[in-house]
């Protein structure tokens, strides 16, 4: 059975049916102008195509939500036919495109555990931790007399992500980043 929600309830991160095809919420700002009626506007990604659409829900409006199974698998490696990932459960394997995981193999390491969404069966995106903690692979010598306040340095990460860093975090060493934000925040002791 569907599961419908108000347009007042749609939230960031849902994954919605539109138009008979499958959306991720990207953004959504609800708003009442003036005497006239509330509505949320809502910007939607296409999760089969990728593009990019902002539609506008009434407020009283039902909008079907796609109901997800979340299942936690093991990535282990890449491969011609597309990243595998194992069911930590069953052992059993399953390949996703590259072109559905995107900005998250910036942040994917083999042997990881990572939130697999799936849809009827077949896999729609992942989920990741909300921080990961990769090996720092290249980057500027220290500055001496370098201080934490000082201004940062690019860094490359063992995945290929660049993040700035502060000047004195050197090659070899673990850094924790935010996957949200893509952001450093803290050197790993």
């Amino acid at each position: 059975m569907a599961a419908y929600v108000s347009g007042n309830n749609i939230k960031p991160g849902f994954v919605i049916k539109y138009n008979n095809q499958l959306y991720r919420v990207m953004a959504a700002e609800h708003r009442t102008p003036g005497n006239k009626r509330a509505f949320c506007q809502a910007k939607l990604r296409n999760l089969k195509d990728g593009t990019q659409t902002e539609v506008k829900f009434r407020a009283d409006e039902g909008i079907e939500r796609a109901s997800l199974e979340q299942k936690e698998m093991e990535y282990l490696y890449q491969d011609p036919s597309g990243h595998c990932f194992m069911d930590c459960e069953t052992y059993e394997q399953l390949f996703i495109e590259e072109e559905m995981l995107k900005d998250a193999l910036k942040y994917m390491l083999p042997n990881t555990r990572i939130v697999v969404e799936l849809y009827d069966g077949k896999p729609i995106g992942v989920t990741l931790q909300d921080t990961v903690e990769l090996l720092v692979t290249d980057t500027e010598p220290p500055m001496k007399g370098a201080t934490a306040s000082g201004s940062g340095k690019p860094a490359t990460l063992e995945t290929g992500l660049v993040v700035n860093v502060p000047q004195f975090v050197e090659v070899g060493e673990r850094v924790k980043v935010s996957t949200v934000t893509g952001t450093y925040l803290e050197r790993v002791k």
